[in-house]
């Protein structure tokens, strides 16, 4: 090889070492996008879920008036207390009256409670069904 070979061949691996690192310098040619904003779902005309809807609806929903019934499951009966309350206030939200809302519950007197079962489901289905008509008028 002679001489301008040998320079030549310098000049062009020099060349190519430098052509990615400048091509680099200069940093990317666009703007990164902000990513959009979230967008939440639109509310439903009637936030009350009716007496179909699943069990953690309903428990959002009328579980604050239901709260102090128990959760535990007795043999022979349907459901707990819980979720007979949940469902009474679901029905008397959605139109029913409180008295066929807790037609379930019990109408005898435990000592020591106040009430009937059945009284403070009412009670407490009178207070959902005027809190509903607020919400709708």
């Amino acid at each position: 090889m002679n001489v301008k070979t040998k320079i030549a061949a310098l000049l062009a691996a020099s060349a190519m070492l430098t052509a990615p690192a400048a091509a680099l310098a200069g940093g990317p040619s666009y703007a990164p996008q902000k990513p959009p904003h979230p967008t939440h779902p639109a509310h439903p005309a009637d936030p009350t879920p009716g007496p179909k809807a699943s069990m953690p609806e309903k428990a959002a929903a009328y579980g604050v008036k239901c709260r102090e019934e128990s959760k535990k499951h007795i043999k022979g009966e349907k459901g707990t207390a819980f979720s007979r309350c949940v469902n009474a206030m679901a029905k008397a939200a959605n139109g029913q009256s409180a008295k066929v809302a807790c037609k379930a519950e019990s109408k005898k007197h435990v000592k020591g409670e106040k009430g009937t079962a059945f009284s403070r489901c009412v009670h407490k289905a009178n207070e959902v069904r005027k809190e509903a008509k607020a919400n709708a008028g």
